[in-house]
């Protein structure tokens, strides 16, 4: 374990690991040029706590041989200097540094100001707002602008040193917005990057709650790499936080529903439906405090949802049909891509049960309805339909309809890649 992180084991922690720079800084969620910076800096530079945690998680998850490299490459490394005081392990938030620790030279501190952490939570319930009807392909790069030029120089801009929590909060809430879209985008690496660099903010951020939800998202995240045990893991680390309080009974059924897929996934049909009745019951309790406006709100549909995963996992499409009906009884059609879903379980449901003319009709609702929608995702599940429909190919309804389903495929595809290739040139230039 390292006390206190330098540049000197930044260094050797990357080399140990043989990753290149660009490799390493993905890994622990930041810029290539801060992992630059770090390793020039040597021992006379201190990455931010939050930064110290993330590579104290790299560090612990290293193989033993990796764990070998490093120790030798410290001894390799070692030069004379002064090294300061190590910092104390937290497990909890990290508070703001006093003014015996701030750097000396260094200019005045300032809060975030009320005005200043109003505008941020206006632009994430806009950017939720209009990723339910368009996706997060479109809008993907417009959040991580955000943050780039309006929470950035805030958080790390040279003239101040910003002393309130609210501005660690904001990056954190943003940052798993940007990995929900990433996602969504179908760029699984880049939303795990958001999504452990977002918890390590929120502890700085002091939002246990955001906490708890970034954990979560970490869950469905696993779950779509096929990593269920992983994704029971972040669920079960996301109950014990929420245990200290405050008391959220959404998230306290995400988390449930989340460990539900994991048992799913791994063929328990007992336990699923025990986790989702847990789940379900869980959400008629009470908040011990009003909610934070940085965790998405999960309901009923958003339940109902998860279900129909697990029932489609235990190869059960009745039930699965069940609950994808509660979906679209639930979320209106305003909601384009939660509605899409609802119809695109439906679909799975009924081709399950040899009903394809009714899985054709509404899989044409689907394109058209999602005509807009940036979601690599819809597509993916599009796809999954179109293999679905191959047994009943002979019949004139499917052979069109896996037509149309594989020249959507195709154009969606080509278009979220060429928006995507167009974000990472823009956040090039950005650095």
């Amino acid at each position: 374990m390292v006390q206190a992180w330098s540049g000197r084991e930044v260094r050797a922690l990357r080399e140990s690991q043989r990753l290149s720079i660009r490799e390493f800084a993905q890994r622990i969620g930041v810029s290539e040029r801060m992992v630059s910076r770090w390793e020039a800096g040597g021992t006379n530079i201190r990455p931010r706590p939050i930064n110290q945690e993330g590579l104290d998680t790299l560090l612990a998850e290293a193989t033993e041989d990796a764990r070998s490299r490093f120790a030798a490459r410290l001894e390799a490394l070692e030069t004379p200097g002064p090294i300061s005081e190590p910092e104390a392990i937290r497990t909890g938030p990290t508070p703001p540094p006093s003014a015996e620790q701030r750097p000396q030279g260094h200019a005045p501190t300032a809060t975030l100001s009320k005005r200043s952490e109003g505008s941020d939570v206006l632009a994430m319930q806009a950017f939720r707002s209009a990723d339910r009807q368009v996706g997060g392909g479109h809008l993907y790069a417009a959040v991580v602008k955000y943050l780039h030029t309006q929470v950035g120089p805030r958080l790390f801009g040279g003239d101040l040193v910003v002393e309130d929590p609210a501005v660690f909060t904001a990056a954190a809430g943003l940052t798993e917005m940007a990995g929900w879209m990433a996602h969504d985008a179908g760029r699984d690496d880049r939303a795990y990057s958001h999504f452990l660099r977002a918890f390590h903010l929120s502890k700085a951020g002091q939002d246990r709650q955001l906490g708890v939800h970034v954990l979560a998202s970490l869950s469905h995240l696993a779950h779509h790499r096929a990593d269920p045990h992983g994704a029971i893991h972040f669920a079960q680390a996301g109950q014990d936080a929420l245990a200290e309080g405050p008391r959220n009974p959404e998230l306290a059924a995400r988390l449930l529903a989340m460990k539900a897929r994991g048992r799913a996934a791994l063929g328990d049909d007992q336990e699923t439906r025990t986790l989702l009745g847990q789940a379900a019951a869980a959400l008629d309790g009470t908040h011990a405090e009003p909610p934070s406006d940085w965790v998405s709100h999960f309901d009923r549909a958003s339940l109902a949802s998860e279900a129909a995963r697990c029932m489609r996992q235990l190869g059960n499409p009745v039930s699965a049909q069940e609950q994808a009906q509660i979906v679209l009884e639930l979320r209106p059609s305003s909601h384009t891509r939660s509605h899409a879903f609802g119809q695109l379980f439906l679909i799975a449901s009924l081709i399950e049960q040899g009903e394809t003319e009714e899985a054709c009709r509404i899989t044409r609702d689907v394109i058209e309805s999602t005509q807009s929608l940036g979601s690599q995702l819809v597509v993916h599940q599009l796809n999954e339909i179109r293999d679905q429909l191959a047994t009943y190919a002979y019949s004139p309804t499917v052979s069109e309809t896996r037509e149309l389903v594989s020249d959507t495929v195709r154009q969606r595809t080509w278009l979220q890649q060429w928006i995507a290739s167009d974000v990472v040139e823009s956040e090039v230039q950005a650095r």
